[in-house]
């Protein structure tokens, strides 16, 4: 599905950044949820190190108390989900390059595996690699996609502007972290908001805005 074609049926919107451990679990977690409904799942890459210095907030000068609960929680929703999660030793890392790769992998109709790949390799192996290019063209043509291409895409203006817009858009709807999950333009923000998207999927909010186009869908 080409940019700007019209979905028909239900459409959950998905933005996220390979840096968010939420994002990694949200992943996973929207699936059933979209199966239930037979809904589509459409992705919008997040550049969350560029919305955290419009915020001034540095993750990493939190309380050190907070981080390790945090910690210790998120291995509790792995445990609890059977997910292989895992905190990588490089972390938080700059993901500008894996966000516009996915967005070179949505002109070949290969958003959403990439996604998965790039998540299960930081959250899952520990393979910081996929922060840069030299991480990402390995599996953009496991895809069967040329790197050479991917990579040229990665850097073209195009891309970037397009990564710009996607975040602006965001930011524009109400979105200030993620996961963040729009059903119409209902916001559903964490990766403990399934059960909210359920029930707007099944009794629907009257839309207070309808959109007519919406980007790549998986």
């Amino acid at each position: 599905m080409n940019d700007g074609e019209k979905l028909v049926g239900k459409v959950i919107e998905f933005y996220w950044d390979l840096g968010s451990t939420n994002s990694y679990f949200a992943l996973h977690l929207i699936k059933p949820i979209a199966k239930k409904h037979g809904a589509t799942v459409v992705p919008h890459p997040f550049n969350l190190g560029y919305v955290f210095k419009k915020q001034n907030y540095v993750l990493m000068e939190e309380p050190k108390v907070k981080l390790r609960s945090r910690k210790i929680d998120l291995m509790r929703w792995a445990k609890r989900y059977n997910l292989p999660f895992q905190m990588p030793k490089t972390f938080p890392m700059k993901t500008s390059p894996a966000l516009r790769g996915a967005l070179a992998m949505r002109r070949f109709g290969k958003e959403w595996e990439f996604m998965e790949q790039i998540f299960a390799a930081y959250w899952e192996r520990d393979d910081a690699s996929v922060g840069e290019l030299a991480g990402l063209k390995p599996i953009a043509a496991e895809l069967g996609v040329d790197p050479t291409e991917f990579e040229r895409l990665v850097e073209s203006d195009e891309i970037r502007d397009e990564l710009i817009t996607e975040t602006d858009r965001g930011l524009e709807r109400g979105a200030f972290g993620v996961p963040t999950f729009f059903v119409g333009e209902e916001l559903f923000w964490g990766k403990d908001r399934m059960d909210f998207i359920d029930g707007e999927l099944t009794s629907p909010t009257p839309p207070r805005v309808r959109r007519s186009t919406l980007p790549t869908a998986v």
